[in-house]
């Protein structure tokens, strides 16, 4: 069994993108690119995004800290803390409207590749 803080590592990914020149920063909390199931927690500094991309399987995105903006073609949703926002199986690309942290789940499809690295 294992346990988890993802306040923790929210604040944790947070401050790290704050000092990285790309303003994001990740860190895989479960899972892997050997497991179907990952868990990636994933922080953009405001106005930051993760550039459009594939769906590589089902997905959702739980909001842990901020506000972000999901786009796919001409359809957006925007999660605050607290929402869960279900990835369109199509295009799309994540925004942070502010200093977002986001728990990425996504269980991989036979044959598809994984989610980009932040």
């Amino acid at each position: 069994m294992q346990k988890l803080s993802l306040d923790a590592l929210a604040r944790e990914q947070l401050e790290a993108a704050g000092r990285a020149p790309a303003g994001r920063a990740a860190r895989t909390a479960v899972g892997g690119h050997d497991h179907a199931l990952r868990q990636t927690v994933i922080a953009l500094c405001a106005g930051q995004e993760l550039a459009e991309h594939e769906n590589p399987g089902e997905a959702t995105v739980q909001v842990l800290h901020g506000r972000v903006r999901l786009v796919a073609g001409d359809t957006e949703w925007e999660g605050r803390h607290g929402d869960l926002l279900v990835v369109p199986p199509r295009s799309h690309r994540l925004e942070a409207v502010v200093d977002s942290a986001v728990l990425l789940t996504v269980v991989k499809q036979p044959g598809r590749g994984a989610p980009p690295a932040a």
